[in-house]
């Protein structure tokens, strides 16, 4: 399956790594072209971050294993576009 688009939920630690470094060590896995990083909660010891990771043919594995050799952990994948192009996702009504 061609993976083209990730968006993770990750948490960190409040100390190490910056969120710098963690897109560094995401940056240097191959097929990745571009990152988003968005922190979405803060707590006394933890960082929520949204990850939205864009490439060809991306490899989760290698993905998942830069985010935890950093020192983070992955909860899951809240997204996944594969295919020949990118797909919006469309917003449902309920």
């Amino acid at each position: 399956m061609n993976v083209r688009q990730l968006l993770l939920d990750v948490d960190k630690a409040i100390a190490r790594p910056s969120i710098i470094e963690l897109g560094e060590a995401i940056s240097a896995v191959p097929g990745v072209d571009a990152i988003n990083i968005t922190v979405t909660e803060i707590d006394i010891e933890t960082v929520g971050m949204n990850i939205t990771i864009e490439g060809a043919s991306l490899d989760y594995a290698a993905i998942s294993g830069a985010i935890e050799r950093a020192g983070c952990v992955v909860h899951s994948i809240d997204q996944l576009v594969a295919g020949n192009q990118l797909l919006p996702a469309i917003k449902r009504s309920r």
